[in-house]
């Protein structure tokens, strides 16, 4: 099986231009791509995630990857997908995040000289002369077929700023940039970027000629992949100070069971034939696939040693006398108790299993909140300080989240 043959096999092509010169460029080892990332926080999430797994699935197969960061498109703000205009960033922030965007890259990615390439769009679009861009790119753009973008449509009735509308033209000069610069002929994006790159690839062949290799690939579900970074309760992220690697390792060792094979062919590097096996499998079988699936994307991410912690501790909750040092944790002092107790709903705001009281009321009342295995109904409720001793005292928020409370 050729490399492009198993991208499609594992289900991560939608569309692409030129097929069969990106399938030469990609089987010979000559693709020098992109990937575009937004520094928009100070981590990358979950929903970045089959664009990191496939910029070292073709690293490996002798293709470089650029991981360009959007220091200056950062400035403007993506509109794909939203229904409102991004919050502005001073440059400090985006500086920042494009810092701690790279130290997580290299898990996956290996940079150096003749291998893959991290670049910031603000080295060249901050320097740009806005008459000088209107007169070299504006020109190239037909306002009525970038109306026509799905990017645009969704923003059209709540009003797009002109600030957002310059998006498309950025990104389309990133792409023709770097093809004059450093020599990228394919780029990569999500299902909802296409018009974007399609312009950028318009824009090579307009300025360049009709000969000008500039191709586009569009990754099946990666739109659905950014669904996949945030949950009720906030974003699953790659950095273990926002997101633990247990915490990491359960959200998908809880992924539904019709999406287990899914992530399995897309996110991890087991062989094919061997996912393929897991086809047949039903019932309880099902939960070893989605062990399989946790502990290899914890070990992508965190290492193998943090995954391991993971799965034991994950393993410890439905084992008796498992052990439970693994898994998250909250300490209390002697200065969370109020006349030797403290009330449930301080109580999970303490632990971040509830963002406020209001939150964690609604929880209880709903009756979404266990503690050592029995339901607490009363918003109220107060636990001693002799409830945390030994292995401490269990709480569990709906049906997947647990958490374990000590005292120091």
């Amino acid at each position: 099986m050729t490399v492009y043959d198993e991208l499609k096999a594992r289900g991560l092509i939608a569309q692409v231009t030129d097929e069969e010169e990106i399938k030469e460029l990609i089987n010979s080892g000559k693709a020098t791509f992109y990937i575009g990332f937004d520094p928009t926080a100070d981590s990358l999430h979950v929903g970045h995630f089959m664009a990191l797994c496939l910029m070292k699935r073709l690293q490996m197969a002798g293709n470089r990857p650029i991981a360009l960061i959007g220091g200056g498109t950062g400035y403007i703000g993506d509109p794909s997908g939203r229904t409102d205009m991004r919050n502005m960033m001073t440059p400090e922030t985006i500086q920042h995040n494009c810092d701690c965007f790279k130290k997580q890259m290299e898990r996956f990615i290996e940079f150096g000289e003749g291998k893959a390439m991290m670049l910031n769009n603000a080295d060249w679009l901050l320097k740009l002369n806005y008459v000088d861009l209107l007169r070299e790119v504006g020109a190239c753009f037909s306002v009525n077929n970038m109306l026509r973008a799905e990017c645009y449509k969704q923003r059209m009735e709540k009003g797009l700023s002109f600030l957002e509308f310059n998006y498309m033209i950025m990104q389309s000069y990133d792409f023709y940039h770097m093809f004059q610069s450093v020599g990228c002929n394919m780029q990569f994006g999500g299902d909802d970027q296409w018009s974007n790159m399609l312009g950028g690839t318009e824009l090579i062949r307009r300025k360049l000629g009709k000969d000008a290799y500039a191709m586009t690939i569009t990754l099946l579900l990666n739109s659905e992949g950014k669904k996949m970074g945030k949950t009720a309760s906030g974003a699953v992220w790659l950095d273990p100070n926002k997101t633990s690697p247990y915490d990491f390792y359960q959200y998908w060792r809880n992924v539904g069971d019709g999406d287990v094979l899914k992530c399995l062919r897309m996110l991890t590097f087991l062989p094919l034939e061997q996912i393929d096996e897991m086809d047949k499998w039903e019932g309880a079988q099902l939960n070893t696939a989605k062990e399989i699936l946790a502990f290899e994307l914890t070990k992508l991410v965190h290492g193998e040693e943090e995954a391991q912690k993971a799965q034991d501790a994950a393993r410890a909750l439905f084992a008796s006398g498992g052990d439970k040092a693994n898994m998250p944790t909250t300490a209390l002092t002697a200065w969370d108790f109020s006349d030797g107790a403290i009330g449930v709903l301080d109580l999970m705001v303490k632990c971040g299993l509830a963002p406020s009281k209001k939150e964690a009321r609604r929880l209880v009342e709903q009756g979404g909140v266990e503690a050592d295995g029995e339901k607490v109904s009363d918003p109220a409720a107060r636990f001693d300080s002799a409830a945390f001793g030994g292995d401490g005292l269990m709480l569990k928020k709906g049906k997947k989240v647990f958490h374990r409370v000590v005292t120091e």
